[in-house]
């Protein structure tokens, strides 16, 4: 689920009619100082995260001077949360209360239809406000064709004890809610406090809106960008990486950063999964040798070798990395050949410094082993490959072996295989579209080529030879349309058996400028 901050939330809930503070969100002390200006103190200051408890962290104030007010602004900008820095801070007219109530729409999977929770208590959890008043709890299953009257929230605020003017008020105000809901289609939309302030009027003091993933798309004005739940602003990896699984449907790509910087006590790894439970043994494996995860990355599903390429070129993209772990469930519909294939072009073109550990279990492991072995001998860090009868315990204690005997550190840019030198000193180049990159043969190389291997590898077998050069044996359009798999074996199999004379580009829009922007920095030394 797609998360909205709180004062986007309430942005929307203004919108329909739904009472929210005075104030505004600011992003620098120098803002603040602007908006004390115009807004009237006190104030309640509230640090923009994704987390619960903030009063207890120290991401909500409250401040009756101009003094107090920049110096809690001040504070909570420099905070981290998860990890990742507040970049945000809401500030409102701190409001006088009479009464608080909590009040969500959730969409409950259980029922299969939305559905109103309201308590006549809150500023609490609703689950510790059940345990303590489950008479002031109630709920309201919600018909998607009839929506939610008013006459439907009346009965509901009367079954917890609300009555008279506050009951009308109230009701009026969760209408508006499931409007803002159903218009935004929110897998669930909380007020907790919606309150009734000493002059009578109902306010949303506070919101939190998730937006269903399959829906983002047709809500363009909510400038979601990425459609996942993180628990922080999407990093422009994320974003990056997400734009990567957008447009390709084929198999899983997930990418998570979990440091936004890696160099903590020289242990961030980059972490590499394929499924769900195997992926989390996996990453709690390193975690038990002392490493740090720099991101979560699931590429499961069976994938093309191109997207497990791209995935692997954006993780060698974080700093400071002391090594590459993967690993995750040895599932039957994973052919690991394709996982192998893309590990291999990503390691050749970055060609890192640090040790790589991968273990490939699952259909056709024998030959992705030998691959990735056999293909990487060459490269400056060592990179080991496993299946998977070898235990996840071996192979992260194999990693942490490796680890702690490099003392290289680097990531360099390996200028030899890149798509790009290849392509530049083409004489002859032929091309074809695929569903994500294109393939080129430069039939300068291919003619002094005997063995054709280009041709064999292809399993999809779209390639034949006339004249003595590799030429598409299908139409360019079909080729487009996914005929060609983006399995990298034509590449490979060129490199190391034949004339070097074939390279497919798979481009990731936006990572040259972020490496451009943030280098990779050497870690000197793996340190305890």
């Amino acid at each position: 689920m797609a998360r909205l901050h709180e004062y986007q939330g309430k942005a929307l809930l203004a919108q329909h009619g739904i009472a929210i503070p005075d104030g505004q969100v600011v992003h620098s002390v120098g803002e603040a100082r602007a908006l004390f200006e115009t807004l009237q103190l006190p104030v309640v200051i509230k640090a923009q995260a994704w987390v619960t408890g903030r009063l207890s962290r120290g991401l909500v104030a409250f401040a009756a001077t101009l003094e107090e007010a920049i110096d809690s602004v001040d504070s909570m900008l420099s905070k981290t949360v998860s990890n990742f820095p507040v970049t945000s801070v809401l500030i409102e007219h701190k409001l006088n209360i009479s009464h608080e109530y909590f009040a969500s729409i959730i969409i409950n999977d259980a029922v299969k239809q939305p559905e109103l929770l309201f308590a006549s208590i809150g500023g609490s959890g609703i689950e510790e406000i059940a345990a303590k008043h489950p008479k002031a709890v109630s709920r309201f299953p919600i018909n998607l064709t009839e929506g939610l009257r008013e006459y439907h929230a009346r009965n509901l605020l009367r079954r917890t004890g609300v009555t008279g003017i506050q009951q009308r008020q109230v009701a009026s105000s969760l209408v508006r809610l499931w409007q803002t809901a159903r218009k935004y289609e929110a897998r669930s939309l909380e007020v907790n406090p919606l309150v009734v302030t000493e002059d009578g009027r109902c306010i949303a003091a506070d919101c939190r809106i998730t937006i269903d993933d399959y829906a983002v798309y047709r809500h363009k004005e909510l400038g979601i960008e990425v459609a996942r739940e993180f628990d922080h602003p999407p990093t422009p990896l994320e974003k990056i990486a997400y734009a990567v699984e957008e447009h390709d449907y084929r198999g899983t790509f997930y990418f998570i950063q979990l440091e936004q910087s890696t160099g903590a006590g020289n242990h961030g790894v980059g972490f590499h999964g394929a499924g769900g439970g195997g992926s989390m043994m996996s990453m709690d494996a390193v975690r038990n040798r002392g490493f740090i995860p720099a991101n979560f990355t699931d590429t499961s599903g069976n994938p093309p070798a191109s997207k497990v390429y791209r995935a692997a070129r954006i993780i060698l993209s974080q700093p400071q990395l002391v090594g590459y772990f993967g690993s995750g469930s040895g599932v039957a519909s994973q052919e690991q050949v394709n996982s192998a294939r893309g590990l291999v072009k990503a390691f050749r073109e970055v060609a890192p410094l640090i040790p790589a550990v991968i273990r490939l279990g699952g259909n056709m492991e024998d030959e992705a082993v030998r691959i990735l072995t056999e293909q990487t001998a060459d490269l400056p860090g060592i990179v080991e490959a496993y299946k998977k009868d070898d235990s996840v315990d071996f192979c992260a204690e194999r990693f942490a072996s490796l680890v702690e005997q490099n003392t290289a550190g680097a990531v360099p840019a390996n200028t030899e295989y890149t798509a790009k030198n290849i392509l530049d000193s083409a004489r002859e180049p032929y091309e074809f579209t695929t569903v994500t990159g294109r393939v080129y043969f430069d039939h300068a190389q291919c003619r002094d080529c005997s063995n054709t291997v280009c041709i064999s590898a292809c399993s999809a077998e779209i390639l034949k030879i006339e004249s003595g050069i590799p030429l598409l044996a299908i139409d360019q359009e079909t080729a487009a349309k996914g005929r060609c798999t983006e399995c990298l074996a034509c590449e490979l199999a060129c490199w190391f058996s034949g004339n070097r004379g074939v390279t497919v580009d798979l481009p990731i829009p936006g990572l040259a400028e972020y490496q451009q922007d943030n280098p990779v920095e050497a870690v000197d030394e793996y340190s305890d």
